[in-house]
């Protein structure tokens, strides 16, 4: 039986999440050492760590935000973002925590959904982490994010309806409806075939093993 579709990896992360971003960069050199690379696709999902955030820039710096939330000190915070640092360090992403903007992510959701309607969900979500973690960018302005959009390749019309109408709101709340179904607490998540599930940065070793495995599985069903 000829094959007609790809081997997919759909992956459930948010793009304030620092985790996301090196897990994202683990999974693209196993693929780049993965012999069926072509074989597979990214499905990327909708996911928030803090749905309660205000729409609005927060005054708090990632430092102050994060000491409020767990409840520990600034210092402590300081000393948990500097291991976070060092562990994207180690994957070829500098991390500028000074320059982030705490928001609420939806409206960033919302872009890579439309994104994933024109298969640049992938695209969306390397700018978007990119522009929170090391440009320091307002991901709650429509424009930073119309911005974003247009150098993927989406077109100024479908932008401008993105935010005049609201749209890909109920998509996003589907993709978190699914995380709960498939009780999904933390990101990133990884699940490779409908059937092998990583959660958390794993090494790109893992990501290599698991791929394997799985794609034996899916010549296997494509061929019956």
């Amino acid at each position: 039986m000829k094959k007609t579709e790809k081997m997919t990896i759909d992956i459930w992360s948010d793009i304030m999440c620092p985790f996301c971003y090196i897990g994202k960069r683990n999974l693209e050199n196993a693929l780049a050492k993965f012999e069926h690379q072509n074989n597979v696709e990214l499905v990327w999902h909708s996911f928030q760590l803090d749905p309660n955030l205000p729409q609005q820039t927060s005054s708090l710096n990632p430092y102050e935000y994060l000491a409020e939330r767990k409840g520990i000190s600034v210092q402590q915070s300081k000393e948990l973002h500097d291991y976070v640092i060092a562990m994207a360090k180690e994957v070829g992403l500098n991390y500028h925590y000074e320059k982030a903007k705490i928001v609420n992510s939806f409206d960033a959701h919302r872009l890579i959904q439309l994104a994933k309607h024109f298969k640049l969900g992938n695209e969306a979500e390397e700018l978007l982490f990119k522009a929170y973690f090391i440009e320091g960018k307002d991901l709650g302005n429509s424009e930073t994010l119309k911005e974003i959009g247009k150098e993927i390749g989406i077109s100024n019309a479908e932008l401008q309806n993105l935010f005049s109408k609201n749209a890909y709101h109920d998509e996003v709340i589907n993709d978190f409806n699914q995380a709960i179904k498939l009780k999904i607490t933390g990101v990133p998540y990884f699940l490779i075939n409908k059937k092998y599930s990583i959660s958390g940065a794993q090494p790109s070793r893992q990501f290599l093993d698991v791929l394997h495995k799985a794609y034996k599985d899916w010549e296997k069903s494509e061929n019956q």
